[in-house]
């Protein structure tokens, strides 16, 4: 295991909100449109184990370096979720176990298949990984940057506060797909011509095979739709850029457009979700 590998899996733990005062949000609660991100991101958050389960049928599980991180990653990103499920709580939302039970019971069909569908793919090639490795960069650096934007947008001081410690934890995940993704393309032509075309064609906003169409051009456009939002995008796909031979892809700022342009044509960008979740498109279908 690198130094900087062995360093990140140190320094997980448990996100620290004893001092949060989640009980700020039952007077000071957060608009419509911020707690219907947040419901999204509550479930994203909380599927983090079925992918987890999906990456280790790959060749990926072969590779220690790799487990060790995929251990501590998993362990933080559940309590994010944990924590947002205490910001829903806090709105009388339903959330933790009995949301994402609900949100498996409606996937498990798809999810059957998932497995089958890695595992083959890891038999046809041995760059799996790098394409694990950075379709997971791209889901960090967009999940860092959707947390950043939902502070600014709601502009709720608790929840700013929340987030701000999230996405400190999240940038670490950051900086190991990143680099996990970075060496392994470098040193194949074809791990990058395989990597790039998969993201081409099959990369979508985080949580798309999980989430409503609707819900993910909600959160798309509400989050990276405005000028500082579009700004944002472009800055993740710089990032992406710097990654050998995936110059150019446009990812983030290509899906954003899309989700604006047809949300607004079908009317969904900008509509509201009731209470508990049952709004246009609520959680029924992760990244």
């Amino acid at each position: 295991m690198s130094t900087d590998t062995a360093t990140l899996v140190r320094r997980s733990a448990r996100l620290e909100t004893d001092d949060i005062d989640f009980d700020t949000f039952r007077t000071a609660p957060l608009d419509a449109e911020s707690l219907r991100c947040l419901r999204y991101m509550h479930d994203i958050e909380g599927h983090t184990m079925c992918y987890l389960r999906d990456v280790l049928v790959t060749r990926a599980h072969k590779d220690p370096e790799v487990t060790s991180f995929l251990a501590a990653w998993c362990y933080e990103e559940h309590w994010h979720g944990e924590a947002l499920a205490e910001v829903l709580k806090a709105h009388g939302e339903p959330a933790g176990e009995d949301r994402l039970t609900a949100l498996r019971a409606r996937t498990r069909r798809r999810d059957a298949a998932r497995p089958l569908l890695f595992n083959l793919s890891s038999a046809l090639t041995p760059h799996v990984t790098a394409v694990t490795m950075a379709w997971g960069a791209v889901n960090e650096w967009t999940t860092q940057s959707g947390y950043g934007r939902l502070a600014e947008r709601a502009n709720h001081p608790v929840l700013r506060e929340l987030l701000r410690r999230i996405m400190k934890q999240e940038g670490r995940h950051i900086d190991f797909y990143m680099a996990q993704a970075r060496a392994r393309l470098a040193r194949s032509r074809t791990a990058q011509r395989l990597v790039r075309f998969s993201l081409a064609h099959w990369w979508a906003p985080v949580g798309a095979g999980v989430m409503p169409r609707n819900e993910v051009r909600f959160l798309a456009g509400h989050l990276f739709g405005d000028e500082k939002g579009g700004a944002q995008a472009e800055r993740v796909d710089r990032q992406i850029d710097r990654l050998p031979g995936l110059e150019g892809l446009h990812l983030l700022s290509g899906a954003v457009k899309d989700a604006v342009r047809k949300g607004v044509l079908i009317g969904e960008v900008g509509s509201g979700c009731n209470g508990n979740g049952n709004g246009p498109g609520s959680a029924s279908s992760a990244a």
